[in-house]
């Protein structure tokens, strides 16, 4: 539909979901930053390669820290208010990262950075499903994932561009993501509260509903919904995590290739995953997602099989990358941004993606650590073990997660808050076949 004939709630849901998804756009920022500008920084400042994984690993761990504080914060005190301190927080850690004197300054910075970059993460998602009209909920959080690997390319152009000017470039990558950042502060100042967020606040004032507590989110009504979305994440975000962290190591470590070709071939995967999530977006509210998420499994399995079975070379990473590029965008982590807006009530929404979140960044690291030895011994194993992966996490999203009932269309469409579904029979009903409407 033509921006100039959107009704004007389409237009500010639409304004929303860009803003708010900036926070998207400034995680991947943060993460491939850091990755070249810390090599940058590496002779000016002296850091040892023992510092390096210091800091890397650093960043990671405070993401999680950071998704997990940040999302239950901002189920008590707002989401406009939690992630307008986030970013402030995220423009600060960018600023001393741009002016790092010494190593130690860069410990801070990356603390800075890596904590609201996580923190800001569920309050972001959660008011873009919130604020989004009937029918295009997944379509505007699918959004954001496309505003995430947007950032890839543009950094990768900074890295490029700075590449051969030492910690000058290393400051202005950094600069980069500060500038960003003070400019989505500046748009945030101008959204308006969560309005799902805003009644259960003024139902719980006025006593319709009681005040949530951590503990309600592990009863039996939510329980099942997060462990299936925080497992589905998890388990997914394996093979996702495995492809963009070690795609290049295994191109020149296994396949024989040089770096360019494993930054061109990874610039070819990524604009199939763009064009991937656009397709996604068209598709998330319709009837057809579940049979486009159960291809995409399927597909990306196949994807992880080829070189598992024919060998590992330049060819067959090709086609990995470029299949799994699109599938496992069908298949993966923006459903999971999707599912995690849609089964979990607005009391309880941002903690529960904020565990999620650090669940699967801890479970990331861990198989992380060891990825690089099981390549070395043998890297069609590797591909065997995500192929299972990729088929367990698909298993989970259809027939546990996609089973589980809708709440966030309730609660909207609700006349009195519904964030705790007190008044709703919110069980699924009784079937022996997934549908394939979820």
């Amino acid at each position: 539909m033509p921006l100039t004939t959107m009704t004007p709630e389409r237009r500010r849901a639409w304004w929303t979901a860009g803003v708010a998804g900036m926070a998207s756009y400034l995680d991947a920022g943060a993460i491939v930053t850091t990755g070249t500008a810390l090599v940058l920084y590496q002779d000016e400042l002296g850091i040892t390669s023992g510092q390096f994984g210091q800091l890397s690993a650093l960043l990671m761990v405070m993401i999680g820290i950071g998704a997990l504080i940040g999302g239950n914060l901002s189920d008590r005190f707002g989401r406009r208010r939690v992630f307008t301190l986030t970013i402030m927080m995220y423009a600060v850690g960018a600023l001393v990262l741009v002016a790092a004197p010494g190593v130690e300054a860069l410990y801070v910075g990356i603390l800075l950075l890596g904590f609201a970059s996580g923190a800001d993460l569920p309050p972001s998602l959660a008011m873009i499903a919130e604020s989004a009209p009937e029918n295009d909920e997944g379509k505007m959080v699918a959004f954001s994932h496309v505003l995430w690997m947007i950032a890839i390319p543009v950094v990768s152009v900074f890295g490029i561009i700075v590449g051969d000017m030492g910690a000058t470039g290393a400051r202005i990558m950094y600069g980069h993501l500060l500038v960003v950042a003070l400019i989505v502060l500046a748009l945030r100042m101008r959204l308006p509260e969560s309005p799902l967020w805003m009644r259960r606040q003024v139902a719980v004032q006025t006593g319709t509903v009681d005040r949530s507590s951590l503990k309600d989110l592990f009863s039996r009504r939510w329980l099942p919904a997060l462990t299936g979305v925080a497992l589905f994440y998890a388990i997914t975000n394996i093979a996702a995590n495995t492809n963009g962290q070690f795609s290049t190591y295994m191109y020149v470590n296994v396949a024989g290739a040089d770096v360019s070709t494993a930054s061109a071939m990874s610039l070819v995967g990524l604009a199939c995953s763009i064009a991937a999530s656009l397709f996604l977006m068209r598709i998330v509210d319709t009837r057809y997602r579940m049979l486009g998420f159960a291809l995409g499994t399927v597909t990306a399995v196949i994807a992880c099989l080829v070189p598992a079975v024919v060998g590992v070379s330049i060819l067959a990473l090709v086609l990995f990358g470029v299949v799994y590029g699109i599938a496992g965008i069908v298949s993966g982590e923006p459903m999971f941004k999707v599912w995690s807006q849609e089964l979990i009530p607005t009391a309880h929404r941002s903690t529960a993606q904020g565990i999620s979140i650090a669940f699967a960044r801890v479970v990331a690291a861990g198989v992380g650590l060891f990825t690089p030895l099981i390549l070395d011994q043998s890297a069609e194993l590797m591909f065997l073990f995500l192929a299972a992966v990729i088929l367990v996490a698909g298993l989970i999203g259809f027939f546990w997660v996609a089973r589980r009932p809708k709440v966030l269309q309730s609660e909207k469409d609700a006349d009195t808050p519904a964030a705790d579904a007190s008044s709703h029979d919110l069980r699924p009903a009784t079937s022996n076949a997934p549908t394939i409407h979820s």
